[in-house]
């Protein structure tokens, strides 16, 4: 409880414009959230920029933050359409399906926890940016696929899709890198 009275307490300063209060709730959130727009965009200037872009529209709509959800909550929705924003302006590319045809979510009996986490991360930088976007929105920001058809743009079924075929990818890559590691 009295975590959120003191998150309240900062909210209640950035709306006022205490820079002290905007700083420390930039300090507070800004590492996660570049973590985010790395993920998304994939190019660390890229994403210094989204951040610094999502910053600036976080201090001047804070005023119309409602307090349904938390400030976190409130701003990671602020810097991933930041991100979404950013790359439809790249024209970012979502391999359409039709909708008549059933996505059959595939069982995955691999565990994730036998490869190296850092091999796992450089191969997510090397998903085609539909599928990175779709796979970082579903399993590590934990959108569903309908909520990310939503933020996209795009069908249920392209998220579903983009996801599976992500998925499929970054096995191929971490076998791939696996391998290599292997003959050395």
């Amino acid at each position: 409880m009295k975590e959120i009275s003191l998150q309240t307490e900062l909210v209640k300063q950035c709306i006022a414009g205490d820079a002290k209060a905007q700083s420390m709730l930039y300090s507070q959130y800004s590492k996660a959230m570049y973590n985010i727009c790395l993920r998304m965009v994939n190019n660390r200037m890229d994403a210094e920029d989204v951040l610094q872009n999502a910053f600036i529209e976080v201090f001047r709509g804070i005023k119309s933050f409602s307090g349904k959800s938390t400030i976190g909550a409130w701003i990671k929705r602020i810097v991933i359409n930041n991100n979404i924003d950013f790359l439809k302006k790249k024209r970012i590319y979502f391999e359409d399906i039709d909708d008549r045809l059933e996505i059959v979510e595939e069982q995955d009996n691999s565990s994730v926890s036998n490869y190296d986490v850092s091999i796992v991360k450089h191969n997510i930088t090397l998903l085609p940016d539909g599928y990175r976007v779709v796979f970082s929105l579903y399993l590590l920001e934990g959108y569903d696929h309908k909520e990310i058809a939503k933020i996209l743009g795009v069908t249920e079924a392209t998220s579903k899709s983009q996801y599976s075929r992500a998925k499929k990818k970054l096995k191929e890559l971490i076998a791939r890198d696996i391998h290599k590691k292997e003959i050395i």
